[in-house]
């Protein structure tokens, strides 16, 4: 980001709040202003695995907040719909709840931070924002909490947002960088997070098979290679994931390279990754050291064009798995060394980008839905937080913290924009669900 000397920021935060009024953010698409959100859905089936999108229907049909969670396309449509201030940033592009996660950083130090960079692109701040109150929205819903609960919730999220962009305003880009979160919202949203088990699709086991270490498989979330036809006919399969990590390990700086020489690929199996990325190319590797067998797993995901692209323009980067890459370095606070991108020809015909990261089996993950009102809320504090922390590290702070203000208009203009979204979201669930009864789309089982 271009520096900004503080006059101007304040100009132009002036400007905005005089062409967009903070009111203007309750505003949602009407029903002639947006796209078919099937349609969108169907267009994003080009080029995924076929024998995987029946289940990718499937999982978006379990429930609204299921929904919710696999459209980020269709919400970017609607955001970019939405009135813009015009102060882009580094945005996650799908900035929900469920793209939220609990880590432990070097030293065991525990980090609250983004889980999920696959849309990640330069666009506007508040459709993050947006974003992340209307999943609140919806999750509040889906857990049954009353209205009342519901709107305290959202409001935090957005609220925790505003007065973290007033703090990082006054800032310098270093006490952004290394700012940590609240503890005691740490510790509240870490005793929920770590006291529960992972859900059982989560794929970070492995079992020993005939004496050697080798990744589970869980049929459908992960299958080993062995056992896939076409796309992953074993003959094939091994030597084009092969090429791809040799290519993603040029991406890599000495030093990591280094660290990752150290290793072999022991096993590999497709993975099926959340409602989002259902039915785009997964795998899982399973590396162990040369020396005493440790095992490393890496991620291989297919990279696709962000979903904000049509509403922003094209990233500037070369390849969709370098945006992510580089997006994921600009707005995580804590880095990845096994971080890097790939492309590589050979998977149905055309050439294709992946991004390539290590799986931690020291991720704190829980089930939303079981959470109380109070839980959700100091998770909607931490989101907002780290929305917040992503946005001022990569945007203008000051112009965003001064057009913010310091009262409550925009919070409660955004928690409307929220119901109204999660209204909508339970009329486009249902009207999936209707389109599968009728047989229009394919979902395993249907």
């Amino acid at each position: 980001m271009p520096f900004t000397d503080k006059d101007t920021s304040l100009r132009t935060a002036r400007a905005a709040r005089a062409a967009v009024p903070a009111a203007r953010h309750a505003e949602f698409p009407s029903a002639v202003q947006r796209a078919d959100p099937l349609s969108l859905l169907a267009r994003q089936d080009s080029g995924r695995v076929p024998e995987l999108l029946p289940l990718r229907y499937t999982r978006l049909a379990a429930s609204p907040l299921a929904y919710f969670r696999g459209t980020a396309l269709p919400a970017a449509a609607d955001l970019a719909a939405t009135p813009r201030t015009g102060f882009p940033v580094q945005a996650c592009g799908d900035a929900q709840l469920a793209n939220f996660g609990l880590f432990a950083a070097p030293g065991r130090r525990l980090v609250f931070d983004f889980a999920d960079f696959d849309e990640t692109l330069r666009a506007p701040w508040e459709w993050d924002v947006k974003r992340l109150a209307a999943s609140f929205e919806v999750t509040s819903r889906e857990s049954g909490h009353p209205t009342g609960q519901r709107r305290r919730t959202v409001l935090a999220a957005v609220e925790s947002y505003r007065l973290a962009m007033h703090d990082f305003a006054r800032r310098t880009p270093l006490e952004i960088f290394f700012a940590p979160p609240d503890a005691r919202t740490l510790r509240t949203v870490a005793a929920h997070r770590l006291g529960r088990r992972r859900t059982a699709e989560a794929f970070r086991h492995t079992e020993i098979r005939d004496g050697q270490l080798q990744l589970a498989a869980r049929a459908p979330w992960a299958v080993a290679t062995g056992r896939l036809g076409g796309d992953g006919d074993p003959a094939t399969l091994a030597d084009r994931l092969g090429a791809v990590l040799r290519r993603y390990r040029r991406s890599l700086g000495p030093a990591r390279r280094a660290v990752l020489d150290r290793y072999r690929l022991a096993d590999v199996a497709r993975a099926v990754p959340g409602p989002t990325g259902s039915g785009a190319r997964c795998w899982v590797a399973l590396l162990v050291r040369t020396d005493t067998g440790d095992p490393l797993l890496l991620q291989v995901k297919e990279a696709r064009p962000s979903v904000l692209q049509e509403c922003t323009g094209a990233s500037a980067l070369d390849s969709p798995g370098r945006r992510v890459v580089t997006g994921q370095r600009l707005i995580q606070a804590a880095g990845d060394v096994f971080l890097g991108w790939a492309r590589s020809p050979g998977f149905d015909g055309p050439a294709r980008d992946f991004h390539v990261r290590r799986l931690r089996d020291d991720r704190g993950s829980a089930d939303a839905t079981t959470m109380t009102p109070d839980v959700l809320r100091a998770n909607a504090r931490l989101c907002g937080w780290t929305l917040a922390k992503a946005h001022a590290r990569t945007g203008d702070a000051l112009a965003i913290a001064a057009y913010l203000g310091s009262g409550p208009g925009f919070a409660e203009a955004v928690r409307e924009f929220a119901m109204a979204c999660a209204d909508q979201n339970e009329r486009d669930y249902a009207a999936l669900r209707q389109a599968i009864r009728l047989g229009r789309v394919a979902a395993a089982g249907s």
